[in-house]
């Protein structure tokens, strides 16, 4: 799956969430949060834990195609 990383620094601010708390509510490290966000393509429980952690349902955080 494709997540976009416009979308989630969309979701961020609305939340006023820096990438180390993302990082934390995601549970990992902000290296390794960093390593998502520009990874893009990941898997469909990354999206999951991802929009969870964002607390944003899965479609707001997916690129269009």
């Amino acid at each position: 799956m494709r997540i976009s990383r416009d979308k989630i620094n969309i979701c961020m601010a609305r939340k006023k969430m820096t990438v180390q708390a993302l990082a934390n509510a995601y549970g990992v490290s902000r290296t390794r949060i960093n390593v998502l966000l520009n990874q893009r393509e990941v898997s469909t429980v990354s999206v999951g834990r991802m929009a969870s952690a964002l607390g944003v349902d899965v479609t707001e955080i997916l690129e269009n195609n």
